[in-house]
């Protein structure tokens, strides 16, 4: 079972290893201190316990990473070390088992369908929690609190092309796929959660195999005209930017896909800290603010770490930040 605290969801009792909800504490001080030695921000010394946090390879992970590097630096005694555009999903996943990271953002959809391989299911707080006992039984890694935003697949396409077919909605969209060029990033042709099942869900019939790129290259490739649907990110700043049209999954075929640290459990027991650091992040990203992260990275084409070290800074100002100053 788990119980809902002001930071967030942590776990109520112990684990498959027992003491989780201490471990979790312990891995969350870790991270923040590393993170602030890095920055030159907190008091630590050539001797401060050190963290690995690491990142897919795309914008919001980069972003997220550094994010989270820099608050633990900030608010903990911890040193932080990054490892961030690793690459996808499974390189990630394989490094924080195989204790190359100690951190890394993951999305709760991500962890349940394609690490887990479980059925697509709808509902958050059972995603999250099922999620978070599984990785504790199976790969001693602890699931943190939300960060406070979901990131779901954005099936998107053309504003002209929404207009002139008059559809906002993937099942309005399904008469006309067997027209368009698919561009997919290379997970999303592969994942349990990705093409196949929802050309399955949709009744899509296509005649031209999907074009797979990078998943950043996929925006432009739609708004130019080489592709006509792409599987984007919700908060990607550059959907708006390009003028691009969510279409709406009225079939609800994606499951939830919060935002969440995911620490390696014998991290949390070595640094007491990095659980508090995390929790008081808990929460403190909503949707708006990640999109606009993303645009000042993706389009606006600003460093994004000092992206990062204005939000950190601008979080900091509240009173229960535990930022030190």
């Amino acid at each position: 079972m788990a119980r809902l605290t002001r930071g967030g969801l942590w776990p109520a009792g112990r684990g498959a290893r027992g003491g989780l909800s201490v471990r979790l504490a312990v891995g969350l001080a870790l991270g923040s201190a590393i993170s602030l030695g890095a920055l030159g921000l907190g008091a630590c010394g050539e001797d401060s316990p050190t963290i690995v946090v690491g990142s897919k390879n795309f914008s919001e992970q980069d972003i997220l990473g550094e994010l989270v590097a820099q608050w633990i630096e900030r608010t903990t005694d911890i040193r932080v070390k990054r490892k961030l555009h690793l690459g996808g999903t499974f390189v990630c996943h394989r490094a924080i088992t195989n204790g190359e990271l100690d951190l890394y953002v993951e999305y709760t959809g991500t962890a349940w369908v394609a690490i887990l391989e479980q059925p697509v299911e709808s509902d958050p707080r059972q995603v999250y929690e099922s999620t978070r006992a599984a990785y504790d039984e199976r790969f001693g890694l602890t699931l943190a609190p939300p960060l406070g935003f979901e990131n779901t697949f954005a099936i998107l396409v053309r504003r002209s092309t929404a207009d002139s077919l008059d559809i906002t909605s993937l099942s309005e969209a399904a008469p006309y796929i067997s027209n368009w060029v698919p561009g997919f990033g290379y997970e999303f042709t592969e994942r349990e959660d990705g093409w196949d099942g929802l050309a399955d869900t949709y009744g899509f019939k296509t005649t031209t195999v999907p074009k797979e790129m990078d998943l950043g290259l996929t925006y432009r490739a739609l708004a130019e005209g080489k592709v006509d649907i792409i599987a984007g990110n919700s908060t990607d700043g550059m959907i708006a930017a390009l003028d691009l049209v969510m279409l709406e999954d009225d079939r609800h075929y994606f499951p939830p896909y919060e935002a969440v640290p995911v620490v390696r459990t014998e991290s949390l027991e070595r640094h007491p800290g990095l659980a508090p650091a995390l929790e008081r992040l808990a929460g403190r990203i909503n949707t708006e603010e990640m999109r606009a992260l993303n645009q000042a990275v993706d389009v606006e084409r600003r460093d994004f770490v000092q992206v990062v070290r204005e939000w950190v800074e601008r979080a900091c100002e509240e009173p229960a930040s535990g930022c030190v100053r």
